[in-house]
């Protein structure tokens, strides 16, 4: 079976939700036999990802202009007719943006999957046109996918209730590795970090992560010895993530860039607390890896970070509510943020890629 992957921007060590999904899938579904490759955005292509294949997982390079409206839908169009050229038995969509060419890859004849990783039109980001792109991406993945992969049940109901979407949908998680935790600190001691004394977050520099929010909370009172370390960077540098570093440097915040490997590791194995205070997501795989390492985790409120493993009282705080934010930094922090073993069980990645290939199965 061949199938051609387009939507994201790219494997391997390529910033984001969708990528981090893809990277860990696809080399298991390669492991399981199935002949994959991945059309990666030509822009995102550095000397330290170049190769040709990863773990079993083919890599084609397509071109895609490095502009935040256009390279989506440049790229998955060029990519569709690649996939067909390339002779695909299922072409696997992600995302509802990249899905604006699921008639296009019908109309060529190719089995189509999507997987629908949220309602992208709800990110501040996207202007009037860019949202209705999105939601007309959203609108053609209902209309004339084979099958949609939902990672989440808010996503299901939207495919429900907003199409009547239920045929065909299967709801799949995004998933998660237990790490081996890291005892070693070298990069913590670059940083001036103490193991067991800051607090993190993870995530791009987009506003609907609300960093910002969280930056200012935290600067609020006197944190003692406690640090704030902001991990990630923009994708396309623009007034919020300039403005966002500026924040940052003001309050002696640590700001590590994209980061990956062991370095990620440290910051995760040493950290107290998570903390992700997003207006938007879909399943987030950042919370996900936060509790993997066994962290304190503080999240907004909103349905998609509601998980069930969670504390449904002590762990969230109203969304855009700067105030309980700071309020629920200061009790997390005076409780000095114990360690906790969260049940992964719905996340493992390995019963995911079972459960992908049985979908791609029941197409052919």
């Amino acid at each position: 079976m061949k199938v051609v992957v387009t939507g994201t921007r790219g494997i391997p060590r390529i910033q984001g939700g969708v990528e981090t999904h893809c990277e860990q899938l696809y080399p298991r579904l390669a492991a399981l036999g199935v002949d994959v490759t991945v059309l990666r955005r030509s822009c995102y292509v550095e000397p330290d990802n170049v190769a040709g294949d990863y773990k079993g997982v083919h890599l084609v390079d397509v071109y895609a202009p490095r502009r935040k409206s256009f390279e989506a839908i440049v790229h998955t169009f060029l990519a569709v007719i690649k996939a067909w050229r390339l002779g695909a038995d299922v072409v696997h969509i992600h995302a509802i943006g990249p899905a604006l060419m699921t008639p296009l890859a019908r109309l060529l004849g190719l089995k189509v999957v999507c997987t629908n990783h949220g309602p992208d039109y709800d990110r501040q980001k996207w202007g009037t046109a860019a949202k209705l792109m999105l939601k007309a991406g959203e609108w053609c993945m209902a209309r004339f996918a084979h099958r949609i992969i939902s990672i989440s049940n808010v996503i299901t109901g939207i495919l429900r209730d907003r199409y009547g979407r239920t045929e065909g949908v299967e709801l799949i998680y995004n998933g998660v590795e237990r790490p081996v935790k890291s005892s070693a600190t070298d990069y913590l001691d670059s940083l001036g970090l103490q193991p067991g004394r800051y607090v993190m977050a993870l995530a791009r520099f987009v506003p609907e992560k609300r960093l910002d929010r969280l930056v200012e909370a935290f600067a609020k009172r006197d944190r003692g010895s406690w640090r704030l370390v902001l991990a990630g960077d923009a994708d396309h540098a623009d007034e919020y993530s300039d403005g966002l570093k500026r924040l940052a440097q003001r309050h002696n915040v640590v700001l590590t860039g994209f980061i990956r490997g062991e370095k990620l590791n440290q910051l995760m194995s040493h950290a107290a607390l998570f903390v992700l205070p997003s207006t938007h997501e879909g399943l987030p795989i950042s919370l996900l890896e936060a509790m993997s390492y066994d962290l304190d985790v503080l999240v907004s409120d909103i349905p998609a970070n509601r998980l069930p493993q969670l504390d449904q009282q002590g762990d969230f705080f109203p969304v855009d509510d700067s105030d309980a934010l700071e309020a629920a930094l200061t009790r997390k922090l005076a409780a000095g943020c114990p360690q906790r073993h969260y049940d992964l069980c719905d996340y493992d990645w390995d019963n995911i890629a079972r459960r992908t290939l049985a979908l791609y199965q029941s197409l052919m």
